[in-house]
């Protein structure tokens, strides 16, 4: 069997010092997470996280830069994920956009309640992402090189 990570985006969007927070069902609950979700077969990183945004929040993401990129696993009996964390700002809300399945709604929240929603993050890269967002990390997308369907022939 080959093991593979999930590969994952996630969007640290702020704003008047609040960032935008997604509240949604998991199988612990209701927790908070960034507008974030699994890469799809087809698409880049960054048409990724702008879709995840979008069916997530209903904002439309413009990435600006990537904070970092993280490789998390919560022990070695649990999947192991590499994220993709952007940073950017939105625009052009969609009030009759349904948010995906199990986001019963998104929140605009400072960075203490975050913190104090510690035991509800989905994981703990929730706040480590808006922190390294807080502590200036900023790489350019250029990092970012797609190949898709390239002929070398």
């Amino acid at each position: 069997m080959v093991w593979k990570p999930h590969v994952t985006v996630a969007a640290i969007i702020e704003r008047d010092k609040r960032f935008l927070l997604v509240e949604e069902e998991t199988p612990r609950g209701l927790q908070f997470n960034q507008p974030a979700g699994h890469f799809e077969k087809d698409e880049d990183l960054i048409a990724a996280v702008k879709r995840e945004v979008y069916e997530e929040t209903a904002w439309q993401f413009e990435p600006d830069y990537i904070t970092s990129i993280q490789l998390w696993r919560k022990s070695p009996e649990h999947p192991t994920f590499l994220r993709v964390c952007f940073a950017g700002t939105c625009h052009s809300f969609n009030p009759n956009q349904a948010l995906d399945d199990g986001i019963v709604a998104t929140h605009w929240l400072t960075r203490d309640e975050i913190a104090l929603q510690q035991a509800r993050l989905r994981s703990p890269l929730v706040l480590i992402g808006i922190d390294e967002y807080l502590d200036g990390q900023r790489h350019p997308l250029s990092l970012l090189k797609s190949f898709l369907d390239l002929d070398y022939a």
